[in-house]
């Protein structure tokens, strides 16, 4: 059964897009059985093009899942939304027709609310005190919370930190958002952090940005130097303000349809893999993050480093609303205890 209800825009056409995917993805794995039963084949498709850190750690990941397994298990990995776009990955996980997927944190909100804490403003220190709080039971509870919805988290996958770019007008503090069309994730999260600077938050599929960019929809948007040089979305925004707002985590997800039909042996492969893939990953989006942004500076973008203080105090009484939440709360004061 596929929670159809998180996503709004769920309708007819979906469902027969849904349907067709199915479809394809059941073809596969018959094609892969038909090839030797003897190995058993997982496939992971995801949305990042076959250059992005993230599908070169998942190839990475299938090559030591092979080794690890003595050649009994492999992973086909298929990039490019070949399987369907981010949330059609995730949905044929629930129904066990895809193994594995990567979803942002922000993105699994309506799966596992707690997700929201580390998408909040500012609430990692810098890049080693989020590795450090991801890789301890922090992060592995974390990781645990959707599988009531048939998806298991694995492991983080580096997404760098999240900044602001825009078409023609410069931020180099929070006033000079006001008015602004911001696209976002579809996060009340990010969503609320825009209005707090005074930005329009304008929720817009990533696979549609460029066009709304190129057409004036938005005024801007907010990533990190890889997704915006991949996407090329700096041949329309010239200026870049790297002022790190949020370093939102991908999550590696895998069907626990697919998760409980291993062995005992297997899932200790599969994780082992996945654990590998994670400082594999991290390694190569440090490499791709500085080559991006010498390309994003080298089309002719303004690259602005501001003064990240006047941003952090906009945005400090995001944190303290999670007040009368529980969950939330102690999950942030675990976070800032990480040192």
């Amino acid at each position: 059964m596929v929670f159809s209800y998180l996503w709004p825009d769920y309708d007819n056409m979906h469902k027969t897009k849904i349907k067709l995917l199915y479809l394809l993805t059941l073809t596969l794995l018959l094609a892969s059985c038909a090839k030797d039963n003897r190995v058993k084949t997982l496939k992971l498709g995801h949305s990042n093009d076959a250059s992005h850190p993230v599908h070169i750690a998942m190839t990475y990941m299938g090559e030591r899942l092979e080794a690890l397994s003595g050649g009994a298990m492999r992973m086909d990995v298929y990039p490019s939304s070949i399987l369907g776009n981010e949330r059609e990955c995730i949905e044929l996980l629930q129904i066990g027709s895809l193994a594995m997927t990567k979803a942002s944190a922000s993105n699994l909100e309506g799966f596992a609310p707690a997700f929201r804490v580390v998408g909040l403003p500012y609430i990692f220190r810098d890049r080693e005190h989020q590795f450090k709080a991801l890789d301890s039971d922090i992060g592995e509870d974390l990781r645990l919370k959707t599988q009531k919805f048939w998806l298991r988290g694995l492991a983080f996958y580096d997404a760098g930190s999240r900044s602001f770019y825009t078409i023609d007008k410069p931020v180099r503090t929070p006033d000079d958002l006001k008015g602004l069309k911001i696209r976002v994730m579809t996060s009340n999260t990010a969503m609320n952090m825009v209005k707090a600077f005074g930005g329009s938050p304008t929720p817009i599929a990533f696979a549609e940005l460029y066009t709304a960019l190129q057409q004036g929809v938005v005024d801007g948007a907010e990533n990190n130097a890889p997704s915006i040089f991949f996407q090329k979305h700096h041949e329309v925004c010239k200026f870049y303000t790297i002022n790190e707002h949020t370093a939102v985590p991908d999550v590696l997800l895998m069907s626990t349809v697919v998760w409980n039909s291993l062995s005992d042996q297997e899932k200790e492969w599969v994780q082992q893999a996945a654990d590998e893939s994670a400082i594999f990953q991290r390694e190569v989006w440090a490499k791709s993050e500085k080559e991006t942004l010498d390309g994003i500076k080298a089309a002719g973008v303004e690259i602005i480093y501001p003064d990240k203080a006047p941003f952090a105090e906009k945005v400090e009484f995001i944190l303290e609303e999670y007040k009368d939440n529980e969950e939330a709360w102690d999950l942030i004061q675990r976070i800032k205890a990480v040192k």
